[in-house]
């Protein structure tokens, strides 16, 4: 892969000196929207990375991991279709599942609820545009998470489409859009079907969606938006096994014990729905002062049958945003003052039965758990003769909750956490055009979510504290000429009361708080503009690559007589290289020929078992037709090129060393997508 990433920068540069500007954006003059703070993306402080549509093109209909995957710093992992992870420069350590410790928003609205929790799977990879990934701690506009925050953004102008494509393991996915403007309104209707039988045995897959918004620009100072998204997702899960039951059969489900039946015995998986709706307004009060509030509120039904239990769970959320600011601008001095608050409230009945082969047996127990949670804010960005730029925020963030046993036994109380502030200083100096140098510190602070405070075992844990740390980094970013982009940081997070995951004989998880972490790392994005080679065979090129080179250890971590400390953080690879090359041909053929390296991986604490380094390759060809005014992009895609067994997603600290979820063999998604 090196040498011929070699060979294509000698081919760059030889047409450097024919190279004509290309009409789109510079990398450098991005802009990023930080939850409207926008700011260009060389001048911005934060430690962010934009995922644009052209790589989310290379998702595959069920998953946002590929682009994802090609951030340095981020980590989507897939347990099995349809259970993912994210991880923001290793913040799934307490993580089985789901995506915790990272705040997610979609638009304005905010998909996280008032614990922690993010249903990331819910969410269809064609329903996004764009998207924002900040890394590391950011309390000041986002409040209380050590991982990061990811914003994620739909269309913002017209376009009426249809996508249609199927492939192996009896895939098939469907799918359109229509945005429009009609006069102040500017409405989206987004519908998806999709469905796979999948690799492994009790890994089927099957998701229903539904999107509407409409933002009403009803005057010259006032914007409103609302948004209604409903998803019915239907997964099962195969569940883990040992490296010998991996090696004998990498497509079968867990299979039973002498104690405990299997997963397809049980019909374990998950049954989803989830409606969310919410009203946002935006009004200039003058041409300095604005406000902004966000109003919105969501209903979740889960179901989860397992191994031991039946589980069901009835979640209603309310959440709310509002912020006041001042902006206004001199001859060589630019001020932009922020106040505000963010809050929710999520309360949970929770259902527990014995799992009779995916139904209810006899109650085993019933709990409630309330969550409120929410910062206040002030944040000030002053930027001094478009050279110096300073983004200084600071909240203050409240967590508490309410519990509740109400079967077999009646027990009430509560737990209040102590509230954090939480600083973040951020300066960029802008050395030359397209040339800039930053530093930040931040304080983070993340409190244990509703599946850690009550987690698999059943019983609440009331041991649990929030775990809290300062960041600390530097980055480069550089625009050489009109060709390529280069971005490097180095940051230096030191995490206090970590909390870790830990599972029983049964499967069943529970959480503690183990000493620390000390995580160093370096990560760097090389990226070129799509260069036109002035060659009727040979047409356009463009390279992506990015690393991130880790050196995470544990600090005064001890469970019982036995010291942790210095192992490295379980289930984080030391170094991840990915790239993304570009190839058009006869101005028509679009190729994408895309590598994920991942280095070896501890799957316990105590490093006494490794996952074994990966080297995995994706292409995707993709042809344009035009009939008319109808524009078509026909593709096929092929996952997992060269046919390697590998891991997507480990159970780590798994109890029995059922640490592996075997993903796919080559496979092949072949659609069509279809712009009027």
């Amino acid at each position: 892969m090196v040498r011929l990433c070699f060979l294509f920068f000698i081919i760059c540069s030889s047409f450097f000196s024919s190279q004509k500007r290309d009409s789109a954006e510079l990398i450098s003059e991005v802009t990023i929207d930080a939850y409207r703070k926008p700011a260009s993306y060389i001048t911005s402080t934060k430690s962010v990375s934009v995922v644009s549509k052209e790589l989310l093109n290379q998702n595959i209909p069920e998953r946002m991991l590929e682009s994802i995957n090609q951030v340095a710093g981020a980590r989507m992992e897939e347990r099995s279709p349809g259970s993912y992870r994210i991880s923001v420069r290793g913040s799934t350590l307490r993580s089985p599942f789901g995506v915790r410790n990272i705040k997610v928003y979609l638009d304005d609205f905010i998909l996280s609820d008032a614990s922690g929790n993010t249903y990331f799977n819910l969410i269809s990879p064609e329903l996004i545009n764009r998207m924002e990934i900040y890394k590391g701690p950011e309390g000041g506009d986002f409040g209380a998470a050590t991982g990061g925050t990811l914003l994620l953004q739909t269309r913002s102008s017209e376009n009426r489409s249809a996508h249609l494509s199927a492939g192996s393991y009896g895939t098939f996915n469907q799918s359109f859009d229509v945005s429009k403007q009609a006069g102040n309104h500017f409405f989206e209707i987004f519908q998806n079907y999709y469905r796979t039988d999948s690799y492994r045995a009790q890994s089927a897959v099957e998701r229903k969606q539904i999107f509407l918004k409409d933002r009403f620009q009803y005057s010259t100072k006032g914007t409103l938006n609302a948004m209604v998204l409903w998803s019915d997702l239907d997964y099962e899960t195969p569940g883990g096994l040992t490296l010998d039951q991996m090696y004998s059969d990498r497509r079968q489900s867990r299979p039973a014990t002498t104690t405990l039946p299997g997963a397809k015995e049980q019909n374990a998986g998950i049954r989803n729905k989830m409606i969310l709706a919410g009203l946002s307004h935006q009004y200039n009060l003058t041409p300095e002062w604005s406000h902004f509030v966000l109003l919105q509120g969501s209903y979740v039904d889960f179901e989860n049958p397992f191994i031991t239990n039946f589980e069901n769970r009835f979640e209603r959320n309310f959440a709310w945003r509002t912020h006041l600011t001042y902006e206004k601008k001199w001859n060589n001095l630019a001020l932009a003052w922020r106040l505000g608050f963010e809050g929710g409230v999520n309360t949970i009945f929770i259902k527990n039965y014995d799992n009779k082969r995916g139904s209810e047996g006899n109650a085993q127990n019933f709990d409630r758990l309330q969550n409120s949670s929410g910062f206040y804010f002030i944040s000030q960005k002053v930027n001094f003769g478009e050279k110096l730029f300073t983004d200084l925020s600071l909240s203050l963030n409240y967590n508490r909750y309410q519990w509740e046993k109400l079967f077999p036994v009646v027990e009430s109380g509560n737990v209040h956490f102590k509230n954090q502030w939480l600083p973040n200083i951020g300066l960029t100096y802008l050395i030359g055009k397209g040339f800039s140098v930053r530093a930040k510190i931040g304080k983070g602070n993340s409190s244990p979510t509703n599946e850690e405070i009550r987690s698999s075992n059943q019983e609440f844990n009331f041991s649990l504290v929030p775990e809290y740390g300062w960041n600390k980094e530097i980055a480069v970013r550089k625009q050489f000429g009109n060709l390529f982009f280069v971005e490097a940081g180095y940051f230096d997070f030191r995490m206090k009361n970590a909390i870790v995951r830990r599972q029983n004989e049964k499967g069943q998880e529970f959480f503690m708080n183990q000493g620390g972490t000390i995580q160093k790392g370096v990560e760097v994005l090389l990226e070129s503009k799509k260069i036109n080679l002035q060659n009727t065979f040979f047409s356009h090129f463009k390279l992506r690559l990015s690393g991130s080179f880790y050196q995470f250890e544990f600090e005064n971590y001890k469970q019982g007589n036995t010291d942790f400390s210095g192992n490295d953080v379980t289930g984080v690879p030391s170094t991840t290289v990915n790239s993304l090359l570009n190839f058009v041909f006869f101005n028509k053929l679009s190729v994408d020929y895309s590598h994920f390296y991942t280095s070896k991986i501890p799957l316990n604490d105590a490093n006494s078992v490794w996952a074994e380094s990966t080297l995995i390759g994706n292409i995707r060809f993709g042809f344009p037709v035009k009939i008319e005014k109808t524009d078509m992009d026909v593709y096929l895609q092929i996952q997992n090129l060269y046919n390697s067994e590998y891991v997507l997603g480990f159970d780590t600290n798994a109890f029995g060393n059922r640490f592996y979820n075997p993903a796919a063999k080559r496979s092949f998604i072949a659609g069509v997508k279809v712009n009027f």
